[in-house]
């Protein structure tokens, strides 16, 4: 679900210190997300593991390659950048050596030299023609780009060379841009410390942690419901607290799971 532009959109209305403002922030911001979510589909910046684990290897290189571009060509890699992409190697599912692979080719994209323009043509021509995994190369580079407070003007001249290659224009680059510096915003918030807040106790619920993949986590659920669920209780003549402990724990494994489920589009 798409919701960032209904949040800012209330936010900037209550602003103005008239409430009613708010609610059309509100309805202007749905419509934003309406047409966000018509470009950008399934690959929403809410989308995390289970789907980016399934993209093939030449658009992970071709990634990490711009990446490391796009990070050099305003002189400087910043602390900010390296960690986002390795942050992103870890939602991308990488394992060791594989990560290995993606910080060479981070390495190798640095080089001022490196061919972005005719790279990202050969991805298209070859691996990426749907309008959606575009869009998704375009959203996972200026995620890393956004790590840091701006983007110097060389990084966006990078940024056009790459959307151009690709068919996005500049107001779905806008768009994404708008969607992304709205999601970090409301993280940095109040509400968006208790948000993190409620996703890290679920992951202490299931006794997992946000490198677990969704397989792993589908199979801590199933481990933890198969454990403390009411009806494995039923042979040891269970008194009335112990029931009620294990459908209380029950449910908290349940609902942890949803939570993160609908965070990590788990099927």
């Amino acid at each position: 679900m798409q919701y960032w532009g209904k949040v800012v959109g209330a936010f900037a209305g209550l602003a103005t210190g008239r409430p009613w403002m708010a609610l059309i922030g509100l309805i202007l911001g749905h419509q934003f997300d309406r047409g966000f979510a018509d470009k950008f589909g399934k690959f929403a910046p809410d989308a995390s593991n289970g789907r980016l684990e399934q993209l093939p290897e030449q658009f992970v290189n071709v990634l990490f390659h711009s990446i490391g571009h796009l990070a050099k060509s305003d002189g400087r890699v910043s602390e900010e950048e390296i960690r986002a992409a390795r942050g992103l190697m870890h939602r991308l599912g990488l394992g060791p050596v594989e990560v290995r692979r993606a910080m060479t080719w981070f390495e190798a994209g640095k080089d001022s030299s490196y061919p972005i323009r005719s790279s990202i043509r050969d991805l298209r021509a070859k691996g990426a023609r749907k309008a959606e995994t575009r869009s998704l190369f375009v959203r996972l580079l200026l995620e890393v780009a956004l790590s840091k407070p701006n983007l110097h003007q060389r990084e966006r001249e990078v940024l056009w060379i790459v959307c151009t290659e690709l068919d996005v224009g500049r107001v779905e680059l806008a768009q994404l841009e708008a969607m992304l510096r709205a999601q970090r915003g409301f993280r940095r918030s109040a509400a968006g410390d208790a948000d993190a807040r409620r996703v890290a106790a679920a992951y202490r619920t299931l006794g997992i942690d946000k490198s677990t993949s969704n397989d792993d986590i589908k199979k801590a659920y199933r481990r933890l419901m198969n454990r403390n669920h009411p009806d494995k209780l039923a042979s040891a003549n269970p008194d009335a607290a112990a029931v009620a402990e294990a459908e209380r724990r029950t449910r908290e494994v349940r609902s942890a799971y949803e939570m993160l489920k609908a965070r990590r589009s788990i099927r």
